[in-house]
């Protein structure tokens, strides 16, 4: 018997392949940050706009494995003031999307940031974890495999 199946929480380890398959990205390295509350993404010309009466952003994430044109295009959830690696306040746009963690999936917040000159291009915060019965090992790295493709409509 698996540990999920007995309703005890799967272990992640601190590294892992996420998707974020509403946004083109099927698979990609994340730090776990349990000590950052907002999970990030490192997002660059961000082009906030408005489209029937709707708040939306486009934005390029430039990762390896992705054509440099693609841009993604989404709604804005909001606009916040988060602190950044420093603990200095900056505002970033925040937009609403799936994640996929092995063969887990579900919506989160996700904040647009410049994380170019860091080692992750995301990183999954605490509340984008929190309800979903995950358990963080410092000591490993990889522990929920690749990324499941989700179907259109999921």
């Amino acid at each position: 018997m698996k540990a999920t199946d007995r309703g005890l929480p799967k272990v992640v380890g601190w590294r892992e392949w996420v998707g974020l398959p509403e946004l083109g990205i099927t698979s990609l390295k994340a730090k776990i940050d349990t000590g950052a509350r907002t999970t990030a993404l490192h997002a660059v010309d961000l082009r906030p706009f408005e489209q029937d009466s709707v708040k939306w952003i486009e934005f390029r994430v430039p990762l390896a494995g992705l054509p440099k044109a693609d841009r993604c295009r989404t709604p804005i959830l909001d606009e916040r003031e988060i602190k950044n690696t420093s603990g200095v306040p900056e505002r970033r746009y925040v937009i609403e999307t799936m994640l996929v963690l092995g063969n887990r999936h579900w919506h989160i917040e996700l904040a647009l940031s410049d994380r170019e000159n860091m080692e992750f291009e995301t990183i999954i915060g605490r509340t984008a974890i929190r309800r979903h019965a995950l358990l963080v090992d410092p000591g490993r790295s990889f522990l929920s495999g690749p990324p499941r493709r989700i179907a259109p409509g999921y």
